[in-house]
C-alpha cells in the first residue's frame, strides 16, 4: 500500500522551477530518504506533502487523502518535524507537549495519557519541568519529534532533523525514528547526512534541479555506481603473479592483493570466483562505493553540507 503517491507534481517560485514532474512512491511502514544539493527542491516537497504550499500542478495523495480535495484529511494523517526546532525554549518540556495538544484538540484525558507516555518514550521526564532553552540540540531535537507525535500520525515527514546535532543525539534520534518505524508509522526522510540515509532509509531517491534522478535501495544505488571492486588476497607475491595474469584488475603488492571491478552483485561474485579457483586464494572482501560516490556520479558536483 502507498502512504504517499506523487505524480508529476510542478511547482516555481516566480521563474525559478523548484519541482519539475515529480513522482514519488512511499510504501506503509517504510523510511523513505530524499537527497539532494541544496535546492534540489527536497524542502519545498516536504511543504507541499504537508499542505503549506500549494503545487502548480500534479497529483498528490497522502495518507489515501487527496491533497487537493481533503486538505484536512492530509493534515489529520500527518506529523512534521523540519528544518528548524518548534521548541518554544521559554516553556518547560511539559509545556511544549501540553500546548501542542490544545492546539490539536486532543482533550484533557488524552493530554494527560500522551504527555507522560511521550516523555518517557524520548527520555526527557527528568528535564519535563526546566525551560527548554535549557536543554541540549538532542534533548530539543527529541522534544520536537515528541511534539509531532503527540497526534498519532501515521506518516511523519522530518526534514533534516539531525543537522547540527553530534554524533551520539544523531545516533539517538535514529533509534527513535527506528521505533517509530517499528509500530508501523511511515517516515519520508530529507538529509544531506548520507550515513543517514545509508543506515536509515529502505529506498533512497536523489533529486536534483527538482527531478527524481535515481531511486531505489542504498545497496543498489551503490551497485549502480562505477567504483565498485572485489578485493582478493592471496598467500604470497607469486600468487599475486598468477592471478594478474589471468585476471584484469590492480594490483596492491603490499596487501598481496589484487582489485577487479565489479558492481558487488552475487553474480558477479560467482563468475569472478569461477574464473579463478586457487588454492593461493586466501580472502575475498566486496567493496561497493558509498553514498557519497552515488551522490557525487548522478548530480555531478558534492555534496554541500548544510551549515550547523
Amino acid at each position: 500500500m502507498s502512504a504517499i503517491l506523487v505524480e508529476d507534481l510542478h511547482h516555481s517560485y516566480g521563474a525559478h522551477t523548484v519541482v519539475a514532474g515529480l513522482d514519488l512512491r512511499v510504501d506503509e511502514g517504510t523510511i523513505h530518504a530524499l537527497l539532494g544539493p541544496n535546492g534540489a527542491g527536497k524542502t519545498t516537497v516536504v511543504r507541499i506533502l504537508s499542505t503549506l504550499v500549494t503545487p502548480d500542478a500534479g497529483h498528490v495523495r497522502v495518507g489515501g487523502h487527496d491533497l487537493a480535495t481533503d486538505p484536512e484529511g492530509v493534515r489529520a494523517a500527518i506529523g512534521v518535524t523540519g528544518q528548524f526546532s518548534a521548541v518554544d525554549g521559554l516553556l518547560t518540556g511539559a509545556e511544549n507537549l501540553r500546548l501542542i495538544a490544545d492546539l490539536r484538540h486532543l482533550g484533557r484525558t488524552a493530554t494527560r495519557r500522551r504527555v507522560p507516555e511521550l516523555l518517557e518514550r524520548f527520555e526527557l521526564v527528568e528535564a519535563a519541568d526546566r525551560a527548554a532553552s535549557t536543554y541540549s540540540g538532542g534533548m530539543r531535537r527529541r522534544l520536537d519529534l515528541a511534539m509531532t507525535l503527540l497526534g498519532d500520525p501515521r506518516i511523519v515527514f522530518l526534514d533534516e532533523p539531525t543537522t547540527g546535532l553530534d554524533p551520539r543525539s544523531r545516533r539517538d534520534l535514529w533509534d527513535a525514528v527506528r521505533e517509530l518505524v517499528a509500530r508501523g508509522v511511515t517516515i519520508l526522510l530529507t538529509t544531506q547526512y548520507l550515513e543517514e540515509a545509508d543506515q536509515l532509509a529502505d529506498r533512497v531517491g536523489v533529486l536534483d534541479g527538482g527531478r527524481l534522478v535515481a531511486e531505489g535501495s542504498p545497496t543498489q544505488l551503490k551497485q549502480r555506481t562505477p567504483g565498485g571492486h572485489v578485493r582478493l588476497r592471496f598467500a604470497d607475491a607469486d600468487a599475486l603473479s598468477r592471478a594478474e595474469a589471468e585476471i584484469d584488475g590492480t594490483p596492491d603488492p603490499a596487501e598481496l592483493a589484487l582489485d577487479v571491478p565489479s558492481d558487488g552483485s552475487p553474480r558477479a561474485l560467482r563468475a569472478l570466483l569461477d574464473r579463478y579457483d586457487d588454492g593461493d586464494l586466501v580472502g575475498v572482501s566486496v567493496h561497493t562505493p558509498d553514498l557519497d560516490d552515488v551522490f557525487l556520479a548522478l548530480t555531478g558536483r558534492a555534496r554541500e553540507e548544510t551549515p550547523a
